[in-house]
């Protein structure tokens, strides 16, 4: 049994608000949505009836009437900042969107205001929690790989894209020198935030590309805008090691016996054929071990729900006094690479980091 965890939304209006709740209504015994505050009533009422939830107008009449473990804030990076003061002023832990601040200066004023006076906040960063990316992490973690030195990373854009490199490498704050260009072509203009195409357009494409040296690790950043929500272009990932590699869902390893090993990332759901479990993910299987098992099924989430209803889970854990699990420094240094691949990408020119005061936390 899972202890039942309650959380409050800042932002009602957001496309990622809506996460929160639709997970929220598939997880009922595990989340609840303790009040919003939305600040124009009407939108709220909206949200009252479809949601069943409270809205407020302001977060001190949220905090009049509600007593969330920890605060979700949905809101633009440039609005943020000041929710996370007033909220660490009260000690309210607080689960923040991605980037948190939309500058580095606004990077470095989280860090010197929040970060040092020992705010409790963590960041909604969910794609290492992708159930594809889990697995591929349990074999990396395995060992079986040998020490990673590469990986080709084309999911996402800017700082979510740079969270997987360093994670799958084992960067911390290394210092890196960045290359970057930008090539251009026609595609057709498919799905975006808004829906799927509604006429047949050529338009277009910018594949922005680079190349991350983290000296002796290498990391790949390959990214066209709305390529992850493409019809005709493929997300990709790749993981390369001393001892083999991880191509997508394709794993080939050669062991100590000089054996070649080959296996593959296969999904395993329910609910397919006779199978009257109900339609959920279980799991994913590398030959005959499990390396990624579902821990919110049978709840019908489709795999980025999976990875947020994973940040909430690993919040409250955090908000009741366990551990970290993507903090401001990390979202920090992930937003600040982001920054220095757009320069090098619009400058041609290799650029080098900086160590920046969150390192050292």
């Amino acid at each position: 049994m899972h202890k039942s965890v309650s959380f409050s939304i800042v932002g009602g209006g957001s496309f990622r608000a809506q996460y929160f709740l639709r997970i929220s209504k598939a997880l009922p015994e595990r989340f609840r949505v303790s009040g919003m505050v939305v600040r124009e009533e009407h939108k709220g009422k909206v949200l009252e009836e479809q949601w069943k939830v409270g809205t407020y107008r302001t977060l001190d009449e949220l905090l009049d009437n509600e007593k969330p473990d920890f605060v979700v804030l949905s809101v633009a990076p440039s609005a943020a900042m000041e929710y996370m003061l007033q909220l660490a002023e009260r000690g309210i832990p607080v689960l923040a969107e991605t980037p948190p601040a939309p500058t580095l200066e606004g990077l470095l004023q989280l860090h010197d205001k929040l970060t040092l006076q020992g705010a409790k906040i963590q960041i909604a960063e969910q794609y290492q929690f992708h159930p594809v990316q889990e697995a591929r992490q349990s074999i990396i973690e395995s060992g079986r790989l040998g020490k990673v030195n590469q990986v080709s990373v084309s999911i996402s854009h800017m700082y979510h894209a740079v969270s997987l490199i360093r994670k799958i490498l084992g960067i911390r704050f290394e210092d890196v020198a960045v290359k970057g260009m930008r090539f251009e072509s026609d595609w057709v203009a498919g799905p975006n935030r808004g829906g799927p195409p509604t006429d047949d357009r050529i338009v277009k494409s910018e594949r922005d590309l680079a190349w991350l040296d983290f000296g002796g690790k290498l990391g790949i950043y390959d990214f066209t805008k709305d390529q992850h929500r493409s019809w005709i272009r493929s997300n990709h990932l790749s993981v390369r090691g001393e001892r083999g590699e991880i191509f997508d869902n394709r794993i080939s390893i050669q062991d100590p016996s000089c054996t070649q090993i080959s296996m593959e990332l296969k999904r395993m759901n329910k609910g397919e054929y006779e199978n009257a479990e109900g339609y959920f993910l279980k799991g994913i299987t590398a030959g005959e071990r499990w390396v990624y098992e579902n821990p919110f099924m049978p709840a019908r989430l489709y795999d980025d729900e999976i990875a947020i209803a994973s940040c909430l889970s690993k919040m409250a854990i955090y908000a009741a006094g366990g551990p970290e699990f993507y903090g401001l420094p990390d979202a920090s240094q992930d937003h600040y690479i982001g920054m220095l691949i757009e320069q090098a990408v619009a400058s041609g020119e290799t650029v080098k980091s900086v160590r920046q005061p969150w390192s050292e936390s």
